[in-house]
């Protein structure tokens, strides 16, 4: 039986397609799109939230020639190639190992995107954007009418598969969920609270934010769900290997290496 395989650029054309890479607007460092080349050929795949050397070295392990991560390698700048980062590259070049980054793109995705997967995961149905960045919405939001404690109930759960833990602003017992939205990752700050509120939003879930944001939020009588960062940008790169197999038959493996934030 053959191995099945695809040509790298053919299956990098299909993801910038898919995830309209070109088009989507980020921050500098994520460097969307291939990162880095292989030989020419993708036999495996293997996806990550993070393109940690732990993931590239069970990704190598693993036998995959690709790579596909939600943050990328080049956030922090142009740096050394000594240390960690040397023995990261090492490892990719030894192993034949091309690296593929969505950040914004996946985010925001209508069906393989962080924010869509973590609504449908909670039984929550989106009807809006959310977290309004430059000429996109990152996240999403809907309506609905139910005990706060539900809903938190069912994003501990979610976490915990991800070995994630949960934190609410402001005590749930008693609330009631109407309108929720959801920014997944970094996804609490001075913007998306503003937004929150000025929306009516009165449940915000994320995966994590800075201490002003629970401040913020306690003064303005606005339960935000911390979910963990990690927890909830799991859900992206798993589509996008499901996907990838649908596609072109090529098998996946989604590397889980929690950071318990």
């Amino acid at each position: 039986m053959t191995e099945p395989h695809v040509a790298l650029r053919d299956l990098v054309s299909a993801l910038d397609a898919e995830l309209r890479t070109a088009e989507i607007p980020d921050y500098g460092g994520a460097v969307n799109g291939l990162q880095v080349a292989n030989g020419g050929t993708v036999r495996r795949v293997a996806v990550a939230v993070d393109a940690s050397r732990a993931a590239i070295t069970d990704a190598a392990t693993a036998g995959a020639n690709l790579l596909i991560v939600h943050h990328g390698l080049f956030w922090s700048g142009a740096q050394p190639l000594t240390g960690v980062r040397y023995e990261k590259y090492r490892t990719l070049f030894g192993a034949d190992l091309a690296v593929y980054a969505s950040h914004l793109p996946l985010d925001c995705h209508p069906e393989l995107g962080n924010n869509v997967r973590l609504a449908r995961a909670l039984a929550l149905t989106p009807n809006s954007g959310f977290a309004r960045y430059k000429s996109i919405d990152i996240g999403v939001s809907g309506a609905s009418h139910e005990p706060t404690t539900d809903l938190v109930a069912r994003v501990r759960a979610f976490s915990a598969q991800y070995g994630g833990t949960v934190r609410t602003s402001v005590p749930v017992d008693g609330r009631t969920t109407q309108r929720w939205a959801i920014c997944t990752g970094g996804g609490a700050s001075a913007e998306t609270l503003q937004e929150a509120r000025e929306r009516g939003i009165d449940t915000l879930i994320v995966g994590e934010g800075p201490h002003h944001t629970t401040v913020d939020a306690v003064e303005h009588d606005l339960c935000v769900v911390y979910a963990g960062h990690y927890a909830t940008e799991t859900l992206g790169v798993q589509a996008l290997g499901a996907w990838i197999e649908a596609r072109f038959g090529v098998p996946w493996t989604f590397l889980h290496l929690p950071t318990g934030s």
